[in-house]
Formats: C-alpha cells, sequence, structure tokens
C-alpha cells in the first residue's frame, strides 16, 4: 500500500460482516462447514506418514483412491449446500452415506472424527428449513383512522362465500362438495 492509497472506510468491515451474516442466516451453511472439515481427515490420513517418536507409522493402504474420492465429494457437497440450498435434502443423506462408506474405506472414517463430522454436516443440511421470508411493513397513512373499513368492501373475510351461476345454483367445480356426495375427496376417474 503507497501513502496515498485511502484505509478501508469507516464501518466497511461491519457492513461485509452484516452481509456474512445475512448470506449465511439464508443457507445451511454450518451444515456445509462440517462437510468440509469430514473430507479433511477421511482425504489425509490414507496419504499421511505419521511420526511418532522414533516411529514412522505409514497410512498407505489400498482404499486410498476411495478415502480420495471420498473426502473430494464431501467437499464438494459442503461447498454445493452453501450455493444451492435446494439441494440440501440430497446432499445430506449422500453426506450421511459417505461418512459410512469411509468406516470400511478410509481408516475407520479418517480416525472417526471425519465419520462424525460427516453424519452431523449431513443430518443438519438434511433438517436445514429456510425460515420464513422478512414481513414488509406497509406504510402507515396518517389520516387513515384505526380499524376503518372501506365502503363497498366485505368486513368478514373470514368465510368463504359460495359462488353462484346465473340461475342461483351454486357453481362448484371442484367435485369435493358435499352436495355431489363427493365428501371433500377427489376421484380418480
Amino acid at each position: 500500500m503507497s501513502a496515498e492509497t485511502p484505509a478501508a472506510a469507516p464501518g466497511q468491515f461491519t457492513r461485509r460482516r452484516l452481509q456474512f451474516r445475512a448470506w449465511r442466516g439464508a443457507r445451511p451453511f454450518w451444515a456445509g462447514l462440517y462437510m468440509l472439515f469430514a473430507g479433511v481427515p477421511i482425504l489425509y490420513f490414507p496419504y499421511a506418514n505419521l511420526q511418532i517418536g522414533h516411529l514412522n507409522l505409514a497410512m498407505a493402504t489400498t482404499a486410498g483412491a476411495g478415502s480420495l474420492i471420498i473426502g473430494v465429494l464431501l467437499f464438494v457437497l459442503g461447498i454445493s449446500v452453501w450455493f444451492q440450498r435446494h439441494i440440501r435434502t440430497f446432499a445430506g443423506v449422500a453426506a450421511i452415506l459417505l461418512g459410512l462408506v469411509s468406516i470400511p474405506v478410509s481408516n475407520f472414517g479418517g480416525f472417526v472424527v471425519g465419520f462424525l463430522f460427516a453424519l452431523v454436516g449431513g443430518a443438519m443440511a438434511v433438517s436445514w428449513a429456510p425460515g420464513p421470508p422478512p414481513a414488509s411493513q406497509p406504510a402507515q397513512d396518517p389520516d387513515a383512522g384505526q380499524g376503518a373499513v372501506p365502503e363497498g368492501n366485505d368486513p368478514d373475510t373470514t368465510i368463504l362465500k359460495p359462488v353462484v351461476d346465473g340461475m342461483g345454483e351454486p357453481n362448484d367445480l371442484s367435485g369435493t362438495s358435499p352436495a355431489n356426495g363427493a365428501n371433500g375427496r377427489h376421484s380418480a376417474g
């Protein structure tokens, strides 16, 4: 940075933090993060050479390719849950299944750590539901009276009135009227 470069605008960090909070709240963020964390030990341990004192422990197994595939798929599922909210159920079930498959394939699911992260992240993705959209507040007119009903409008809008055709008979085309014997059930034929 040069001396002429201005510093970040005041309040920019707060604005970015609030934008991230709004983005994070509109999707299963923690489920995706747990799926990413599940992929790390499942991918790392089969290819790692651990040294405990003077003992060199090589975890290279014949299932290294399986561990690689499971770890990469968990990464992809975690990121796709963030950016494609509508696939959360599929991604959650797939993460749970990949976590279960990682037990025999990838050193007990990355020494059980990756397995547990995959189960928790998958369960969080399956159980996540979007919140209600924010309700918009209508503009208040200071001249309007509180509780007044405009002329010509029916004050009781909770009671649905039957539609009547030109001859005075109810015009119920849904097929669910008790008058035509349907008893509220649709017929399949």
